[in-house]
């Protein structure tokens, strides 16, 4: 099964690239892919901004990942037109599904995309993590499917993710988690 790891931001709140932010020693993209990977969702497609960004990128990842490198067709267009690029991709276009992933949630766990994978019902577009606060649009489980229903609409994508025919899965709010300012480092 296939996974899109978006590592396209500006990280403007944060105030410097996130996807090489260190979360114990280890880079946050590096701990992201690692358990993609832990989950048997290789090959990882990483939506990266600049081609600068493969070379650094990739020497922060472990060794031995299966991860397909593609280059934002609209540099920091966000996360819809990455996935939409995914999901008309003819590789992508033929899986049961795809597992989305930002590179800013150095907590993820291996367990929760197995369960997200478990919690897609065979009548669902979507899989959606949520806390109790909130979804997390960006860590679905995601049919291909879903790009016509998405078509040109640019609403954010919580908005019209809950708009389709998806599950919830409730999980812990430590491993969803994202990185978006120095304090959440804490």
């Amino acid at each position: 099964m296939r996974s899109l790891l978006l590592a396209g931001g500006r990280s403007s709140r944060m105030g410097r690239d996130k996807a090489l932010i260190e979360v114990g020693g280890v880079a946050c993209i590096a701990r992201v892919a690692s358990a993609l990977a832990a989950a048997g969702c290789e090959p990882i497609r990483i939506a990266v901004a600049q081609p600068e960004d493969v070379e650094k990128y990739g020497e922060a990842l472990p060794d031995g990942l299966d991860v397909e490198w593609v280059l934002d067709a609209d540099t920091h267009a966000g996360p819809i037109e990455a996935l939409l690029e995914a999901l008309n991709d003819p590789l992508v276009a033929d899986s049961d599904s795809i597992q989305l992933c930002p590179v800013d949630v150095p907590w993820v766990t291996a367990d929760l995309f197995f369960e997200l994978e478990k919690t897609l019902g065979s009548e669902d577009l979507l899989a959606i993590p949520a806390d109790p606060q909130r979804t997390h649009p960006l860590l679905a489980r995601v049919r291909p499917s879903v790009a016509a229903q998405i078509g040109h609409d640019r609403r954010p994508l919580h908005v019209q993710f809950a708009e389709m025919e998806h599950t919830t899965l409730l999980a812990d709010s430590a491993i969803l988690r994202n990185v978006n300012t120095t304090a959440d480092l804490g």
